[in-house]
């Protein structure tokens, strides 16, 4: 494109992940390094929140709508920074009173509040770990499989949850011995007698402790090596896993960051986020944003749903922030909303930086929708910044910052991590080394011996190729999961993660998701999670239909079955093309490992859960099965 007609982007300073150096070793291995050294970092996190307070005491540190019985939230309630430090330090000395220690830990069970946040940094001040659990392993799972296993493995000293919505899961699998922080309420007697007995403080207690030495004691024992929390795995594979993460960790990765979008630097920057905490991309990037660059976090209600997103809506008109990251489904909902909302496009894009997603692909026509809406309202396009990131790393490993991006590139190396890129049966893994790793998973010698390799370099079991393999600088690109990849029959390999893909962008708005099937089988078969809202939309019918009204409904059935025809004519090969799929009628369970608690798929666990109805895909005898229209001897 003509330079005359280039798009043009907002300004927003970045770094860091610009250009690596480039080192071949024997056997295919490649090295890749920032050319840009990593900056100082404070030895602690707490040091910045010590910072903050001192040189901007009245600057609003978190804020979170006030609860109101409509639970559409009232006006905004705001926590300074030097509001936050006495908090935490009230409250810090209540936990040590409580008996909390590294191998007592605060176990946290509630959604994103206020509470919550000067809790952890509660636990942070006084070198006590607080361990951030699903709210989903609370109030949607039946059995507490994966809140049992994490309780066993932290064993806390400390409870904390909102409320008594709370109560079954806390009777079924804490501790007895274990203090109950509640921020309303009780759970005393409230299921069945079994929670009688426990200890139950209120959270205004907490607050109301006077701090003594010991509080100054324990946050001078604190050192760079002293664990800040625990942060399990979503348990995609196995049970989850609880990451080390401690101060070196954090505040190296946070300083990565800083040097990647520098632009953070430049003014406080301010985060509207509902990002669950219990993930490393809201608990520790988007936290750790806000309290390492002295910016303001406005805690969002909202959820990236049909029905969740109006929340996110209202709190986007009225707050304007600098930088903006959500995962991609929310972002599809915001770009429909603006299409239909000008005071709403005016507002995000008035002086947002960049925006960032991570959890999955941002399908490139909604990528497309964002950057001519900016166009339109402002005459510019916004950045979009992607990069990939794990728990283990705490989380950024790579950043892509340059306006080239598009969807799937993840960059280079952020400085002071180095990226060791081995062949992989067929594939090549990307691993990483860098004082952001975490040193292992607690209690777990097995599981941290097998994750690390012979030099130290963390095993991410992510595939990865160079965008341009004759200019590595221009970065890399996601080439999926490395578990997930099989052989058809033939020996031909199948690329699980750039063909899931490629069926949720042809599928978009009504697939969420899908799972390939295929091992040792002749053809490929694809189980598509259908979006019921979309497919909804596009029937045109009530928003409480029911799925089997639905998947009958002849509009669906003809999206279907073109989608099935598209993909098939797409395919260059059995590698590529998809030879049949059924439609999920039933959704993915979160119990039986199906699900993430942060909604993506494990997909060998649905095939072994579903092995009957992948044998009745490929016998031609399943509900919901589309055949493509192919040559009958195709």
């Amino acid at each position: 494109m003509p330079a005359s007609t280039a798009p043009r982007y907002r300004a927003a300073r970045v770094g860091g992940c610009l250009a690596a150096t480039l080192e071949a070793l024997p056997g295919g291995v490649q090295v890749l390094r920032s050319t840009e050294a990593l900056q100082t970092y404070p030895a602690r996190l707490s040091d910045r929140l010590e910072h903050w307070a001192a040189v901007a005491p009245d600057r609003t540190f978190a804020a979170r709508r006030a609860s109101t019985p409509d639970g559409q939230g009232g006006d905004w309630q705001r926590i300074s920074f030097a509001q936050m430090l006495q908090r935490a330090r009230c409250a810090g000395q209540a936990l040590l009173d409580l008996g909390a220690t590294v191998d007592g830990p605060v176990a946290m069970l509630s959604d994103n509040d206020l509470e919550h946040l000067t809790l952890q940094l509660a636990a942070m001040w006084v070198g006590v770990p607080f361990v951030p659990v699903s709210p989903a392993y609370s109030l949607l799972s039946q059995d507490h499989a994966k809140l049992r296993h994490i309780m066993a493995t932290c064993t806390p000293k400390v409870i904390f949850a909102s409320g008594p919505a709370y109560a079954r899961a806390i009777a079924a699998v804490a501790p007895n011995d274990a203090v109950t922080v509640l921020t309303e309420g009780s759970i005393e007697g409230s299921i069945e007698g079994r929670t009688e007995g426990r200890k139950i403080v209120p959270f205004s207690a907490l607050l109301a402790t006077e701090p003594t030495a010991a509080v100054d004691a324990a946050h001078a024992a604190t050192s760079p090596d002293t664990i800040v929390k625990f942060l399990f795995t979503s348990g995609s594979t196995k049970n989850p896993k609880g990451v080390i993460n401690t101060h070196r960790m954090m505040c190296a990765n946070l300083q990565m960051a800083l040097q990647a979008m520098a632009f953070l630097g430049d003014e406080p920057p301010v985060l509207v986020d509902w990002l669950p905490w219990n993930h490393t991309f809201g608990g520790n990037q988007n936290v750790g944003i806000c309290l390492y660059n002295g910016g303001t976090l406005y805690i969002d209600g909202g959820k990236p749903t049909a029905q969740g997103i109006a929340q996110t809506l209202r709190n986007l008109r009225e707050i304007a922030p600098t930088v903006y990251f959500n995962v991609p489904k929310g972002f599809e909902e915001i770009a429909a909303a603006m299409a239909q909302d000008a005071g709403l496009r005016r507002m995000l894009f008035s002086r947002v930086k960049a925006f960032m997603f991570a959890g999955a692909g941002l399908s490139q026509a909604v990528w497309d929708q964002l950057e001519r809406l900016a166009e339109d309202t402002v005459g510019e396009r916004i950045p979009v910044i992607t990069g990939l990131g794990m728990t283990e790393t705490a989380p950024s490993c790579t950043f892509a910052v340059t306006p080239a991006v598009r969807s799937g590139h993840i960059g280079l190396p952020c400085p002071g991590v180095e990226v060791k890129l081995v062949p992989v049966d067929g594939k090549t893994e990307i691993r990483f080394r860098g004082p952001h790793v975490m040193p292992g998973y607690w209690r777990d010698a097995e599981q941290t011996a097998a994750a690390f390799d012979e030099e130290g370099y963390y095993r991410s079991g992510d595939a990865v190729k160079f965008i341009d393999p004759a200019d590595p600088q221009k970065g890399l690109l996601f080439d999926g999961r490395i578990a997930e990849d099989f052989k058809l029959s033939s020996g031909t390999f199948v690329s699980v993660g750039p063909l899931r893909a490629r069926i949720v962008a042809a599928g978009a708005p009504c697939v969420q998701d899908a799972v390939i099937a295929g091992i040792n089988r002749d053809e490929i078969a694809a189980l598509l999670l259908p979006r019921l809202d979309e497919c909804r939309k596009l029937a045109g019918l009530a928003a409480d239909a029911p799925a089997e009204e639905i998947f009958q409904h002849a509009t669906v059935r003809k999206f279907f079955q073109q989608l099935a025809d598209a993909l098939w004519a797409a395919g260059t090969g059995g590698a590529t093309r998809v030879a049949r799929c059924g439609v999920l009628a039933v959704p993915p369970s979160i119990d039986k490992g199906e699900i993430t608690d942060k909604g993506s798929i494990n997909q060998r666990a649905v095939l072994a859960q579903r092995a009957a109805l992948v044998d009745a895909v490929y016998a031609g005898s399943a509900p919901g099965l589309i055949l493509p229209a192919r040559p009958a001897r195709a």
